[in-house]
């Protein structure tokens, strides 16, 4: 299947420039949906993955059916004020604009085995923002996956030293 048939691109949203690349079409597609998850099953099946951390909110669609299959725990990572025990924080920018991420203070015990997921690689921000939380707390991050890349942005380059997958890459406008 062509997944990246599938991902609607939208322009000047959410703000004027931005080419935003809707994935809202391709995961009402049982089938599509289907493919993303079994294939990175497989690409992560024997890297002994404990934990499956995912970035607020679309990373979650990916990251949790993920985890269930790979027998692993599911850790969410968020925007300000949404986890109700003790966090830690860390900001980051946006390719317009910047934010915050938190994860509970007690997600990830040192050693944990993570593997890092999200929907989307723009300039990497909130993916090393990520990254940062997972180890700050002890996390070894094992592999960064994406279903989309935005080659052109460059945000492999926030995460060199990181084995780092992407299913769909994007270049261009």
């Amino acid at each position: 299947m062509e997944l990246a048939s599938l991902v609607r691109s939208i322009p000047d949203f959410p703000v004027k420039g931005i080419l935003f690349r809707d994935i809202t079409t391709l995961i009402r597609d049982g089938e599509a949906l289907q493919e993303v998850i079994d294939t990175l099953v497989e690409r992560y099946i024997d890297s002994d993955v404990e934990v499956v951390a995912a970035i607020e909110a679309r990373g979650w669609i990916f990251g949790a059916p993920l985890a269930y299959e790979l027998g692993a725990g599911f850790v969410p990572v968020r925007k300000p004020s949404k986890l109700p025990a003790e966090t830690i924080s860390v900001s980051y920018a946006l390719e317009y604009g910047t934010n915050t991420l938190e994860i509970h203070k007690d997600a990830i015990a040192p050693g944990t085995k993570v593997l890092l997921v999200d929907d989307l690689l723009a300039t990497g921000g909130s993916a090393k923002a990520a990254v940062d939380l997972i180890e700050k707390l002890g996390g070894q991050v094992i592999g960064i996956a994406f279903l989309i890349e935005l080659v052109d942005l460059k945000g492999r380059e926030a995460l060199k030293g990181y084995d780092l997958y992407s299913m769909i890459q994007f270049a261009g406008a």
